[in-house]
């Protein structure tokens, strides 16, 4: 199966911060379109609690649909979304962040390159919203 010449992002993106936007203009920078797919509310409150997410999925989306260096934006709210979603779209690259290398990737099969990426900052949704995040 030939890969299509795009960019595949997820995650979260609760309280977006200056890790977001560096990850997402690395993307764009690549000369690709850029796809971003989002977890639904309901993965996100069991993967990270019933507090969470802080904005909703529509507000999360419309934030990620607002910057310039998204083409796209999707959900999902399980593995096997996620997996059809990169499953339809063979994206040639995904860009992720360092911490996932030795993880499991849900539906890497279908992508020809993961690029692994370093946080900026040290930067995350969850440090932040925590107060533990120090600059």
């Amino acid at each position: 199966m030939p890969h299509k010449n795009l960019i595949w992002i997820n995650g979260v993106f609760d309280v977006l911060h200056m890790g977001h936007i560096k990850l997402l203009q690395r993307a764009r920078q690549m000369g690709l379109p850029v796809v971003v797919g989002i977890d639904t509310d309901e993965r996100v409150k069991a993967m990270k609690g019933a507090s969470r997410p802080i904005n909703s999925l529509q507000d999360r989306r419309g934030v990620l649909q607002a910057i310039k260096y998204v083409d796209e934006v999707r959900e999902f709210s399980t593995d096997d979304e996620l997996k059809k979603h990169l499953q339809e779209l063979s994206p040639r690259y995904m860009l992720i962040g360092e911490e996932y290398r030795d993880k499991v990737i849900i539906g890497k099969e279908f992508i020809k390159e993961v690029i692994y990426m370093k946080k900026y900052g040290g930067l995350s949704s969850s440090n932040i919203i925590n107060g533990t995040h120090t600059s």
